[in-house]
């Protein structure tokens, strides 16, 4: 019965070993692929476009502040104790009012961004397993993470020229060495 269960093991082993052999891998940098998408680049633009938009609106309370903080500074010996304190008030609200406005301006452009990658991160996602699954892979590994220590070109699928392909992008597009602010 011994010689029965150690048989069935090495046999069970011999085939595991046999099947880690014809394992495949894949790689490619995620970063790199999205850069290349057009769906990425529209959606920069409308990033860009909505911060110019929050950034002329905070500095237009930015100049009514300055002019406030210049009229209190001419006029703050003329005017009486009531005014000042009002024209004080007013001065404390403003800034607030802009600290406010900073605050939910990033949350807003927070969510905004994901709002229009997370469908270009799913579409690379989704080409990304196509292509591996086309290719019978394994395990497909990430490069931009930088957690990836050594690869063999030999052994792993570089599927960045894939899943090109696979997104319609050409061939001998390459992604930009500089990335604008909003990514």
């Amino acid at each position: 019965m011994k010689k029965i269960v150690l048989l069935a093991f090495c046999v069970l082993s011999f085939s595991a070993l046999s099947q880690a052999q014809n394992l495949k891998f894949g790689h490619l940098n995620t970063n790199e692929l999205i850069s290349l998408m057009s769906e990425r680049d529209s959606a920069v633009l409308k990033l860009q476009a909505h911060q110019t938009d929050l950034e002329e609106t905070l500095e237009g309370m930015g100049t009514e502040y300055n002019n406030k903080v210049n009229e209190y500074q001419r006029k703050q010996n003329e005017w009486a104790p009531v005014v000042l304190e009002t024209k004080q008030r007013e001065l404390q609200e403003l800034g607030q009012r802009i600290q406010q406005f900073q605050q939910n301006a990033q949350q807003e452009m927070a969510q905004l961004q994901q709002t229009l990658m997370t469908p270009v991160i799913e579409k690379a996602q989704n080409a990304i397993t196509k292509v591996a699954k086309a290719n019978n892979l394994v395990y497909v590994f990430d490069t931009s993470v930088g957690a990836l220590i050594y690869f063999d070109d030999a052994v792993s699928l570089n599927l960045l020229p894939l899943a090109k392909k696979e997104l319609g992008i050409p061939a001998e597009k390459v992604a930009p060495t500089q990335f604008p602010n909003a990514q």
